[in-house]
């Protein structure tokens, strides 16, 4: 989806059509969740402090996010999607990967499935999609950029290979800023560079990731498309409206956090071993402090004794707290739990 989140916002409110504006955040605090492309001439974008985003665009128009809006209109999308295929991968509220080699309408080419899609978006939802068509997902996601908004591109096998030569590594799917800078020190700027590097050389700076990017810098991605991808962590976080200095306000400030990762799990039938703890601090520096235990966290109240015992050693803190937040990781199902448990006993 074009700039889902301000797509909806400027849809559902004709006001803010053609301004530039930002889902999230405030003028004085927060980060940006979304930006409407009238923002994005300004540079304004995803995951910006909302500070930085005013500077750079004043007449910036921040929104409050409405997320139960926008997870019906993503069931309304996903709906649509399932009318073509039962492989879909869903990435986020605006984002799948769908494999349609062999698609439910027998339909054989594949931008004549995009188009359709997008075409039935447009007429149920009144906004704009792109998409991305390659034989692989690394390239399919790189070319659902190529032509946004509202449009689609194309990579073939031919062409995907020139493609990533010439393609920067810092904007390659799966490779972040500091693994940009890290490959860049090494001399890799492109998927020409990349492509020069042998395997071993690739493992021993990147590790698991190294076969993963000597694979893309050839055009070559096996993963398939799964669509019953597991999720590997939940997590929730608040930015406050004036900073914090003592634990009791930092604690009460992280119970409505711990509550919704917890009514997540319970909703899900999953329980959690680690719980991670993230404070960001005023200058917007921020640590994590993590717990593991062997046995999953089997109440809210474990998570939030954890939390307490966690929080406790950052207080006083340095200088004032902005954002507190609860990642809950190491997920399994309850069932799952309950066999192992089974195997225990039987052993």
């Amino acid at each position: 989806m074009d700039a889902f989140y301000a797509s909806v916002e400027q849809r559902d409110n004709p006001e803010l059509r053609g301004k530039p504006v930002a889902v999230g955040g405030s003028e004085a605090r927060g980060v940006v969740a979304a930006a409407s492309y009238e923002a994005r001439i300004y540079g304004v974008h995803s995951a910006m402090a909302s500070v930085t985003a005013k500077r750079k665009c004043p007449d910036l128009i921040f929104v409050k996010p409405r997320f139960e809006v926008y997870k019906a209109i993503s069931a309304q999308i996903r709906e649509i999607f399932a009318d073509y295929t039962p492989l879909i991968e869903p990435l986020s509220l605006d984002e799948a990967y769908l494999d349609v080699t062999e698609n439910l309408k027998g339909i054989e080419i594949a931008t004549q499935i995009a188009l359709e899609i997008r075409t039935r978006i447009k007429d149920a939802t009144g906004l704009n999609a792109s998409a991305g068509i390659s034989y692989n997902k690394f390239l399919a996601k790189m070319a659902s950029d190529l032509n946004k908004p509202n449009g689609q591109a194309v990579l073939t096998p031919k062409v995907g290979p020139r493609f990533v030569e010439t393609l920067p590594v810092k904007k390659f799917h799966g490779v972040g800023p500091a693994t940009a800078e890290k490959m860049h020190r090494l001399g890799i700027q492109n998927g020409a560079d990349l492509r020069q590097k042998d395997l071993p050389f690739l493992v021993e700076h990147f590790g698991k990731s190294g076969p993963y990017f000597y694979g893309i810098a050839r055009g070559i991605d096996e993963r398939r498309v799964k669509p019953d991808r597991v999720r590997k962590s939940v997590g929730a976080e608040d930015t406050f409206a004036q900073d914090i200095h003592s634990y009791d306000p930092a604690l009460e400030g992280m119970q409505p956090l711990i509550a919704k990762v917890w009514r997540y799990c319970e909703a899900n039938a999953i329980r959690a071993k680690t719980v991670t703890l993230k404070l960001k601090y005023s200058d917007f520096t921020q640590i994590t402090r993590a717990k593991t235990i062997e046995q999953p966290f089997e109440s809210m109240g474990e998570i939030e004794r954890t939390i307490a015992l966690l929080l406790k050693p950052m207080f006083p803190p340095p200088r004032g707290v902005r954002l507190l937040g609860v990642t809950l990781s190491s997920l399994e199902s309850v069932g799952q739990h309950l066999q192992t448990e089974q195997l225990r006993f039987l052993l």
